[in-house]
């Protein structure tokens, strides 16, 4: 058996092939998801008077998805709309996601998009969790890295992969400026942290432009196509 065929090609970027299998992420007997409206399969919809509905359909997260290729149990723990400050503040605890009947052998984040366009809030650096400036305590930087701690109490040996913001063609310049931002403060948390890598759709997905979305969304979220893509990307 060549070994080689395990190995990334002396060109290849990490998602130029992507097979139908889950491959080494199948390792990870438990996973979980921490996420917000993308993370939980969330589909929009109209009532009967023409307004939106949002709606998360967990079964077709792509969280879901991943864990039906690979066989392991995946926790989503996760909510459209959630931000990092909501799941520090109150989200986890009234779920009870501390709860170490949800440890996991992995976990991936998927938050900002909320953080920073909802909420308005600094990017932040990643030695904001041990700043006594308490305008540093209010940063995205501070919250999630306030998560990472938590679970690595509760899961000290977990890896922990963090997911960027993809590049979407509608990215006006301060908003992709934000997911730059974004994509280095989540690079430097695996620089700080022990196990911990991230999952640059930025860096290497294809950009979310008019086809794309075309096939793979429902409106302003993903449809079941674009959820399965993302876990087959995650995977890969």
């Amino acid at each position: 058996m060549d070994n080689k065929r395990f190995e990334l090609g002396a060109n290849e970027q990490p998602l130029d092939i992507i097979k139908e299998t889950c491959g080494f992420a199948g390792i990870f007997k438990q996973i979980g998801v921490i996420g917000d409206s993308l993370a939980s399969g969330e589909f929009e919809s109209h009532d009967e008077n023409g307004s939106i509905v949002y709606t998360d359909m967990y079964e077709y997260s792509w969280g879901q998805f991943l864990g039906r290729a690979c066989g392991s149990k995946v926790y989503n723990l996760s909510r459209g709309g959630m931000s990092a400050k909501e799941y520090c503040d109150t989200f986890a605890d009234a779920n009870s996601y501390w709860n170490p009947k949800y440890a996991a052998q992995c976990y991936i984040m998927a938050l900002g998009v909320n953080d920073l366009l909802g909420l308005h809030q600094r990017v932040g650096s990643c030695d904001d969790i041990n700043s006594e400036d308490p305008d540093n305590r209010e940063t995205f930087a501070y919250y999630y890295a306030k998560i990472i701690e938590k679970y690595k109490k509760i899961q000290p040996r977990a890896k922990f992969f963090l997911m960027t913001l993809p590049r979407e063609s509608s990215d006006d310049d301060n908003w992709r400026s934000l997911k730059i931002q974004h994509r280095e403060l989540l690079h430097s948390f695996a620089e700080k942290y022990d196990n911990t890598y991230v999952l640059d759709l930025f860096e290497y997905a294809p950009e979310y432009d008019e086809k794309f979305k075309e096939n793979f969304y429902l409106r302003g979220h993903m449809n079941p196509q674009g959820y399965l893509l993302t876990a087959k990307m995650t995977a890969a």
